[in-house]
């Protein structure tokens, strides 16, 4: 076995047909940290469909061949990264790390890192009535946005992105996960006049 790095070859130049229908194919590592994962049937094909999903509806397509890493951990080793790399010591249930920066990520040969943590996922799919493939699979769109220099820091950001997400699930048969946070209509209180 050779122990020496691994030279990192250059993404191919883009091509005219990523600005058409054909999507590019993205280069995906998936790292499984905690067995917990492993209970989920079909795991790889669950992320790929997501991941396809996400390059499907947003407006930045990353090269052809782009890399994509996936690390599927725990409760403790998320809040470890949190804690290291964002400052806040808690568990949470998904993480990205942009390989660039967004005005540069659809020229990157990289497009970063998701991690995504077993309990807080499960947990959240429970809390909320769905399964836990179908969180997953909102996490990793959600979670490839990001890379892909979508972002929900304001309120006008946020619907953006949350419709992109919805879009994205729509075409993996995936209910709203949005849709029982919408405010109700107020409903006119009638008052009785005595």
């Amino acid at each position: 076995m050779n122990d020496r790095p691994r030279a990192r070859r250059p993404a191919p130049p883009a091509t005219s047909s990523q600005a058409g229908s054909i999507r590019p194919t993205l280069s995906l590592s998936v790292r499984i940290q905690a067995k917990s994962w492993r209970a989920l049937a079909g795991l790889r094909g669950l992320i790929d469909a997501a991941t396809d999903a996400a390059i499907a509806v947003s407006p930045v397509k990353p090269l052809d061949g782009a890399e994509l890493s996936l690390l599927l951990t725990d409760d403790r080793r998320i809040r470890i990264v949190n804690r290291d790399w964002r400052g806040f010591d808690k568990a949470t249930n998904v993480l990205s790390f942009p390989a660039a920066p967004p005005d540069r990520i659809a020229n990157s040969p990289a497009l970063g890192d998701i991690v995504l943590a077993y309990e807080t996922v499960a947990r959240e799919a429970g809390t909320e009535a769905k399964t836990i493939e179908d969180h997953l699979s909102h996490l990793v769109i959600h979670g490839l946005l990001h890379l892909l220099g979508e972002d929900h820091e304001t309120d006008a950001d946020a619907d953006r992105m949350e419709a992109l997400e919805i879009a994205a699930l729509a075409t993996l048969g995936i209910a709203d996960p949005y849709a029982d946070l919408q405010p109700l209509e107020e409903t006119p209180v009638l008052s009785k006049a005595s």
